[in-house]
């Protein structure tokens, strides 16, 4: 998102601050100003506008900050729901939340320390590119960035989305891989969509911790008084699949005892039910999902390898939601916005702090685990907009660890460019005197300055019409 130039509509009476913040936003911004009454000429930039940028202070009047929240309310009908960060004169909790219920992303304190301005801006954009991107792909359910219920524009979820759309027309069997949680089953079930069986039925069945002879009779079936307690003949998945496709979930978890019948039933296409000796022919796709190496299993002697190569005819992987963050931001709003559906909850957004927390969790639950958080918050929440105590505890912790590891990095990087414009300016600018008065070489003062983005106009403080803006590294 760095690359990424981002359009800003600064809305506000100070004429004077608004070069004042375009030049200190630097590369990667475009900032254009109006004036908080020409609410006409700002919706023509609806088509430019990525973010808007709000001082609510200049927009209000001794200190009613209500001409402020309705004109809030009047960008986003006029813009069309472009992201809003407001600028705010103090650290006022009420004022804060009726910002955000009002439909801001979010908010920073004024004058603003550029690190967090341009940080937030950029979040915002990446929210609200989410959003867009949700509401396409959701107006072409075969957009490039889903695959039936599978949500993804990472490469690695790109790659995937190409090759089950290849493959899906070929009656090929398909071997899924992947950790528990990413969605395995949900790529099964869009491969048979796209196939020739689309209406036929899916059969789907979990081998995982049960024991072999209950498998075998899932799989199979049994005729009447095959066993004690089969009291009535009983169809198997395989049959109940006919003309379909069946899914087996954990079919690392199938026994040895049972491989070499299943390798049987796939070879030859019948099979027959417990007790009975007549064969049952059928035309079945399978589709198989594991979460372990199939391959290490072989050499190990718990897999059959006839078997394994029976299943693996074409192998996808479906990578961890850790190695596909910026998916992040997409998945979270989509379940925000189904759970919000589901138990008729007004939320819409997520508080900056809350979406970075789930930016930076692990997730090794994947994806089922963040839309259990993104559920449990939507249901915790009471206005429109799910802050980050609403999150389960462990994405709270981790997020606090990372804050607290990031804030001490930014402030000693700070500390370090406060004590170096102090020096230069009190030598003149004379970059060997000033290296003198800090006891350091030449050479690496100016290391530091290239380091700290140190530039002659970062020492000239904005004028007084102009907040006095605060000036930091980028």
């Amino acid at each position: 998102m760095t690359d990424q130039i981002i359009h800003v509509c600064f809305l506000s009476r100070d004429s004077g601050l608004a070069p004042a913040i375009a030049r200190a936003l630097g590369s990667g911004f475009v900032t254009r100003a109006s004036a908080e009454s020409q609410l006409g000429a700002l919706a023509e930039l609806r088509d430019w506008c990525d973010v808007v940028l709000l001082d609510l202070r200049a927009a209000s009047t001794q200190g009613n900050y209500e001409t402020g929240l309705r004109l809030m309310d009047e960008i986003r009908k006029t813009l069309s729901h472009p992201p809003i960060v407001v600028l705010c004169d103090e650290e006022n909790r009420d004022l804060l939340l009726g910002v955000m219920e009002h439909g801001a992303y979010d908010s920073v304190t004024n004058p603003p320390n550029m690190v967090e301005l341009r940080l937030t801006l950029r979040r915002a954009y990446k929210y609200h590119a989410a959003e867009r991107e949700l509401e396409r792909l959701r107006a072409d359910s075969r957009g490039s960035g889903r695959l039936h219920e599978l949500l993804g524009t990472s490469p690695g979820m790109q790659e995937l989305f190409a090759l089950a759309q290849k493959i899906a027309p070929c009656d090929v069997n398909v071997l899924i891989t992947g950790e528990t949680g990413t969605g395995k089953e949900l790529l099964a079930r869009a491969i048979h969509q796209m196939s020739a069986r689309a209406s036929r039925t899916v059969v789907a069945f979990s081998c995982a911790n049960l024991p072999e002879t209950l498998i075998e009779d899932e799989l199979f079936g049994h005729e009447k008084g095959a066993f004690t307690g089969a009291l009535a003949t009983r169809r198997g998945r395989l049959e109940m699949a006919d003309q379909g496709t069946l899914f087996l979930d954990e079919i690392g978890d199938l026994g040895l005892g049972l491989q070499p019948k299943l390798l049987r039933a796939l070879q030859e296409r019948s099979f027959e039910r417990l007790g009975s000796n007549t064969t049952i022919t059928v035309n079945i796709r399978l589709i198989c999902a594991t979460n372990r190496n199939l391959a290490e299993m072989v050499q190990q002697g718990k897999f059959r390898e006839d078997l394994y190569y029976r299943l693996n005819v074409v192998q996808l992987h479906l990578p961890p939601l850790r190695e596909r963050r910026d998916d992040i931001p997409l998945l979270a709003q989509h379940f925000l916005q189904m759970s919000a559906q589901q138990f008729n909850k007004k939320v819409k957004r997520f508080a900056q702090p809350a979406l970075r927390a789930l930016e930076e969790y692990a997730w090794p639950g994947n994806v089922r685990e963040l839309e259990n958080a993104v559920q449990r918050a939507v249901v915790l929440s009471e206005g429109q907009t799910v802050d980050v105590w609403h999150l389960p505890t462990v994405l709270r912790t981790s997020s606090e660890d990372l804050t607290l590891k990031r804030s001490y990095e930014e402030e000693v990087r700070e500390f370090k460019r406060r004590l170096l414009l102090r020096t230069l300016r009190e030598c003149g600018w004379r970059k060997a005197e000033s290296a003198r008065t800090l006891g350091v070489a030449r050479g690496y003062l100016h290391r530091l300055i290239n380091q700290l983005g140190i530039r002659r106009f970062d020492e000239e403080i904005l004028p007084l019409d102009s907040r006095e803006t605060v000036l930091s590294s980028k």
